[in-house]
């Protein structure tokens, strides 16, 4: 077995001093929200999580006290909940069935993380590799050579490579099966705006998710250690070279610096789908994901900027606005007996819930809250009430990583 290779993974548990600062230079609330897409989304969407989301346009309740939301977010569609009430604080078109480029990794990482152990190796054959779309992102994977498990997750993660995405394919038998087990996964996560065509989220007929069900997919994914590690990774080593993460809140870029307390998760772009990005982050005690789906202003890193703004707004929010919806749990986290939960697209079928060794200074303590100490628990005994939520996060075990 190789040694381990080193990583860097950036941190949510920041110190007292940071917040102190943070809080004092954060931005103050821009004036009300002016998309400027040129698309139309559709006039009847998915009502999961709640009426609202299922209706056009941006739902937010702006009552007195409440921020206003950040101007110029011109963004298709996007979302900013809660991550661990699984509330939702403000959306945009959430339901609005869009090509999720490589944000449908996470599905695919969610779906097939726990099938091979890190330490597993295989040799890459020829037809492992067959099938990637023209210009797909790749990490540089070589026929014949050997690569871990692990190594085969970095190129997921930090580089997006949908060459790594098509040998665990192929390990998890084809990417036929591979599609149909992701398929199966979202469905019992009740994200019914999703239908996968390609594991990697390359652009094919079809493809689609939502914004909604892209935070499902990483609220999800951010249960399981092994995906915080990954997603939280800012540089490793692979085939003898240094690689980085390509998501531009984690490791930063000339024109957008590492957003405080960012963990991940994950990025995209491609003809159809334009920039996506779902991003997981803490400040004060409060973890929130935001979900951000095609930008129509041109400029450079313009879904980083945008989720940027939104995760301000959340943050200086959380606490003082009414929701506007919730994040699902899974079926499988429903009461048994209990009402269906099969239902169709407008949600019928869901049960409510109450209330609507790395390189230096690449390295963080750890991930916190619904990532710290690596638990998000159910109730004990693994009973749902309905005036909980999923996951329930264990916020005494915080703690940090050496």
């Amino acid at each position: 077995m190789p040694a381990p290779k080193k990583t860097g993974r950036r941190s949510l548990l920041i110190t007292s001093a940071t917040l102190l600062s943070l809080s004092a230079t954060a931005p103050a609330a821009l004036a009300a929200p002016t998309p400027t897409s040129t698309a139309t989304p559709p006039a009847r969407m998915s009502t999961v999580g709640g009426a609202r989301l299922g209706q056009p346009g941006t739902q937010v309740d702006l009552a007195p006290g409440v921020p206003v939301l950040p101007k110029d977010i011109t963004a298709r569609s996007w979302i900013v909940t809660d991550a661990e009430s699984g509330q939702v604080l403000a959306a945009h078109n959430a339901h609005w069935e869009l090509p999720p480029a490589s944000t449908l990794k996470m599905l695919f990482a969610d779906t097939l993380l726990p099938r091979f152990p890190k330490d597993a190796t295989h040799k890459v054959a020829p037809s492992d590799l067959a099938g990637m779309g023209d210009g797909s992102s790749v990490v540089g994977i070589k026929e014949g050579n050997t690569y871990t498990v692990h190594d085969l997750w970095l190129g997921v993660f930090l580089r997006s490579g949908n060459d790594a995405v098509h040998v665990l394919s192929a390990m998890n038998g084809t990417v036929r099966q591979t599609v149909r087990d992701m398929q199966d996964h979202a469905e019992e996560l009740q994200a019914r705006d999703t239908h996968v065509v390609s594991p990697d989220g390359y652009d094919e007929p079809g493809q689609v998710s939502s914004a909604y069900d892209l935070t499902l997919f990483a609220r999800s994914g951010l249960q399981k250690k092994d995906f915080r590690d990954y997603c939280s990774t800012v540089r490793a080593r692979f085939g003898g070279r240094e690689i980085q993460n390509t998501n531009r809140l984690l490791s930063g870029d000339t024109d957008v610096p590492v957003y405080q307390g960012i963990a991940g998760v994950k990025n995209g772009n491609t003809t159809n789908a334009g920039a996506t990005f779902t991003g997981v982050a803490e400040r004060g005690g409060k973890v929130l994901l935001v979900t951000v789906m095609h930008p129509e202003k041109p400029e450079h890193n313009e879904v980083y900027k945008e989720a940027a703004k939104l995760l301000d707004w959340g943050f200086q929010a959380d606490g003082k606005v009414s929701p506007v919806g919730e994040l699902v749990p899974p079926k499988s986290a429903l009461p048994s007996p209990g009402p269906s939960a099969s239902g169709g697209k407008d949600g019928s079928g869901a049960r409510p819930v109450a209330g609507s060794s790395a390189q230096p200074g690449s390295r963080g303590a750890g991930t916190a809250a619904l990532i710290a100490g690596g638990v998000l628990v159910l109730l004990a005994g693994a009973v749902f009430l309905i005036n909980r939520r999923w996951p329930l996060p264990d916020l005494m075990r915080r703690r940090s990583r050496p």
